[in-house]
């Protein structure tokens, strides 16, 4: 049984408030090819209006940070998790030498809510002022200035989500008229519970979740979105390359997805346990749509194969493979 905010965001539209997004604004000339050196994507090659997903990596290849990429025209925007944006701008002003680069904090600034699902185009252009055909036409990551209500915005074509869709980020007195026009046009407020159940079941990994300061990109199965293998060098990019070419891609764990054969929600941290060998759940939700508790769950790197038997915590599960629900197409 879908609940009414569920059935919306899958087939019509609902928003979702995100205060855990930091914003970092990098400015100059020399901001692309600054960035293309630190960042694991290739920066270089974004034109106006497009972007990418990377992660920021210390010299041991582990995450400082993922974050979103949009290159604006003048300046290019960096998104990041909230709790590590203030480390994230620390460490980039420390490898600003000669370059012509300017950073700045804009996460108070602008607040930041996504508008999802099949009518999402239309609702954004609505707001914006935007053909609706030309936003439905946008590959993810693109992105676009505008205005709202008086208000500066910027509008960006995201998947993580979990039901595809857009952030609007907007100047911060702007947010209250946003709620207004959204609550006019029927769009309803997704709640946590439900954004993390749609999350999950696309199999999107989220930062102090399923990935923290200790996580290799392979091990999250990140890097087709995020690493560009034809770029130059960037920070951690050996050890990487290391794991690839000699290790043929193999890392000790990998997050996989687990569908649970009860009706019992596992918790974050529940031991997973596969013949002795010991992994554990990071994220877990009640699927409406296979009606039944999935999770997202590191396992070494032996029982990874789908249909594998395991138990969380005692109770019997499986590794299915992600996402659990198909994406649907940009």
């Amino acid at each position: 049984m879908f609940s009414s905010v569920y059935r919306a965001a899958r087939e019509r539209a609902a928003s979702l408030d995100r205060p855990d997004r930091g914003r970092i604004v990098v400015s100059g000339t020399d901001r692309r090819s600054y960035l293309q050196g630190l960042l694991t994507n290739d920066v270089a090659a974004l034109e106006a209006g497009r972007g990418c997903y990377a992660a920021y990596l210390t010299p041991q290849g582990r995450m400082i940070a993922d974050l979103y990429v949009y290159e604006l025209g003048d300046v290019v925007l960096l998104t990041v998790p909230r709790a590590q944006h203030a480390g994230v701008l620390e460490k980039l002003d420390q490898f600003i030498f000669s370059e012509d680069v300017q950073l700045g904090d804009a996460s108070g600034a602008f607040s930041t809510t996504a508008i999802v699902g099949p009518d999402a185009a239309g609702i954004v252009g609505g707001l914006m002022g935007f053909a609706e055909t030309d936003l439905a036409s946008w590959p993810e990551h693109a992105n676009r200035r505008g205005e709202f209500d008086g208000y500066s915005a910027i509008v960006t074509r995201v998947t993580d989500t979990g039901e595809a869709g857009y952030d609007l980020h907007i100047e911060t007195p702007g947010t209250a008229a946003l709620r207004r026009r959204l609550e006019e046009a029927g769009v309803p407020v997704l709640d946590q519970e439900t954004a993390e159940a749609l999350r999950i079941e696309r199999g999107v990994p989220h930062f102090n979740r399923d990935m923290d300061q200790e996580t290799i990109p392979l091990e999250a199965g990140i890097e087709s979105r995020a690493i560009s293998f034809s770029k130059g060098c960037y920070v951690g990019q050996e050890v990487i390359i290391r794991v690839l070419h000699r290790g043929h891609g193999r890392v000790a764990r990998k997050l996989v997805g687990l569908l649970c054969d009860t009706g019992v929600v596992p918790s974050s941290g529940a031991a997973v346990t596969v013949d002795g060998r010991i992994g554990h759940v990071t994220s877990s939700a009640w699927s409406q749509a296979l009606d039944k508790p999935i999770a997202l769950a590191y396992l070494h790197r032996d029982f990874l194969e789908p249909g594998t038997a395991v138990l969380i915590d005692g109770q019997a599960a499986v590794v299915h493979t992600l996402p659990f629900v198909s994406a649907r197409p940009l």
